[in-house]
């Protein structure tokens, strides 16, 4: 069963689950999007696309350069209504946004945008090492957790540390703007470019 593009980015957007998980899905239906969409559902790779039923599809995409033009950022940060997307606030927040990615190199938005082997290959890695190093049975599920959430820490955007202060989160410094702002803010998606590396997104 060949998945095209478009569905895959149909189901994406309707479920805020990976890619690959979108395309591991919709093969297993049979290119059945309802079915895929409950596939995703039954393990729990599907998300929430709505906060407390309010969703967000305004916004704005904030475009930034780095190091002479060595890094390009771009990111789009959405929020409910198009007033809130043309306040100062708004938009100092999107930037912030775009410097920590240039600044920290994330790989993923959010830790359910993380594709499952990426994760069993990390944990392989771990369960690895920690036996290398001689660590008992008994005691590697709990080192190779504490090591996958430090993987996630690094390459997840909302789990890593504000570069601007280390005491939050960029998901904590989400959750700020939300309170102030009240409406709902969501980092949709983001591209980084690096001369002579690869595009990350």
């Amino acid at each position: 069963m060949t998945v095209s593009v478009e569905q895959v980015k149909k189901l994406r957007a309707a479920t805020g689950a990976g890619i690959l998980d979108c395309r591991k899905a919709l093969e297993e239906a049979g290119g059945d999007f309802d079915k895929a969409v409950e596939i995703l559902r039954k393990k729990g790779a599907a998300k929430a696309a709505k906060k407390a039923g309010r969703e967000a599809k305004e916004g704005i995409i904030d475009v930034y350069s780095h190091g002479g033009g060595r890094i390009g950022v771009m990111v789009e940060l959405n929020c409910e209504t198009d007033f809130v997307a043309r306040t100062e606030e708004f938009r100092h927040l999107a930037h912030e946004i775009a410097l920590q990615i240039a600044a920290m190199s994330p790989r993923y938005v959010s830790e359910e945008d993380v594709p499952e082997e990426v994760l069993e290959k990390e944990r392989e890695i771990a369960r690895e090492r920690a036996r290398a190093q001689g660590k008992p049975e008994h005691v590697l599920d709990r080192i190779v957790e504490g090591m996958i959430n430090k993987f996630l820490d690094e390459v997840v955007l909302l789990r890593q540390t504000y570069i601007r202060d280390d005491s939050k989160t960029i998901r904590d410094l989400i959750t700020e703007a939300i309170a102030k702002i009240g409406e709902n803010i969501v980092v949709r998606r983001f591209v980084r470019w690096e001369v002579g590396g690869e595009e990350t997104d």
